[in-house]
């Protein structure tokens, strides 16, 4: 039977099958290879669509935008300071009202329950761009770099590791992902920083249809051992307390992905990275931890960031390809 996600909303991986994650990756792949070759696919010509903003972006809005023109779709950007959701409007109301005037609308922001009452009240399809939680829309793009890397599918039976905050949105839903898909996951950090228990055993259930190992470890050498994808993530996210910084290098210091752990790794290994990343001294935060603290880099070094082994700016541009397949599938 064909996929079809019509109408659909995109709010986390856990409401999809391993087949319609597969039609979006391929989906993703197609989009991508059209816009290389400059093929023209305004499939979507006429639509409108909203894009809640609650927390800024570089990729993830220039994805939708850029996307969305590509489609023949108009977008509209709405800031922190552009909307009144959940401040002088309540989230139901707000979807409501632009669910009447969009086709569509995407949400970045704050708990997973926002982006979920967008969805049930909105009418259209609704689409994660981020939430403390989840972060689904990365995930689509993640799979498609190791797959260009290891081929269509090729990533059944192999070993992603999340090197330190592997509780984050990120490292939540590559272990998703990675279930979902029959991938090994590892998460690999302090015990404080480990995904949600009642997750991890879901996690272990699909994996258990799927063919896939999920594993916890606090040992960088088991973690990183025979991984053909080394990930990581910065260490405070958007939105947590600058204070936390002292806390977070304190736990995750020994999870840096430096040469020495990547040498851990498979042969043909790879490392990946969400962005934005701090792996040198050139961003104001970066700057002002190094002063504070006296390291230079962060969650990896630079060494590797720049390295032959990194495939963090593929990731990146994929970020569009996989957007635009979220918004082409659940909009056709």
């Amino acid at each position: 039977m064909a996929v079809s996600l019509a109408g659909r909303n995109f709010l986390k991986l856990l409401d999809f099958t391993p087949e319609e994650i597969r039609y979006l990756l391929d989906l993703s792949a197609d989009l991508k290879a059209k816009k290389r070759a400059g093929e023209p696919h305004r499939y979507l010509e006429g639509k409108n669509v909203a894009l809640i903003f609650e927390k800024t972006s570089t990729r993830t809005r220039c994805a939708f935008e850029v996307g969305a023109a590509d489609l023949g779709m108009h977008a509209v950007y709405l800031d922190p300071s552009a909307s009144q959701i959940g401040k002088k409007e309540s989230i139901a109301d707000t979807a409501r009202v632009l669910g009447r005037m969009f086709d569509g609308i995407e949400y970045r922001g704050f708990g997973q329950e926002r982006v979920e009452e967008l969805a049930e009240f909105a009418g259209v399809p609704v689409w994660n761009g981020l939430t403390t939680e989840f972060h689904p829309t990365q995930m689509i793009a993640d799979v498609l770099t190791m797959e260009e890397e290891f081929g269509r599918g090729g990533m059944v039976g192999r070993k992603v590791t999340f090197m330190g905050d592997a509780g984050n949105n990120v490292g939540n839903s590559l272990m998703v992902a990675c279930a979902k898909l029959g991938i090994d996951f590892c998460a690999c950090g302090p015990a404080e920083q480990m995904p949600d228990a009642e997750l991890v055993e879901t996690c272990r259930a699909i994996a258990a249809e799927t063919g896939a190992t999920i594993t916890l470890t606090p040992d960088v050498a088991e973690g990183a051992a025979g991984a053909s994808v080394i990930y990581t993530d910065i260490w405070v996210s958007m939105g947590e307390p600058a204070e936390l910084w002292g806390e977070r290098i304190r736990l995750l210091s020994p999870y840096q992905v430096n040469a020495e752990l990547m040498e851990l790794a498979a042969d043909d290994a790879i490392f990946m990275h969400c962005l934005p990343s701090f792996h040198d001294r050139k961003t104001t935060i970066g700057e002002e931890v190094y002063q504070q603290f006296g390291l230079a880099e962060l969650e990896v070094t630079d060494e590797v960031f720049e390295g032959p082994r990194s495939r963090v700016f593929d990731e990146a541009e994929n970020r569009l390809h996989s957007i635009k397949a979220v918004m082409y599938a659940t909009l056709m």
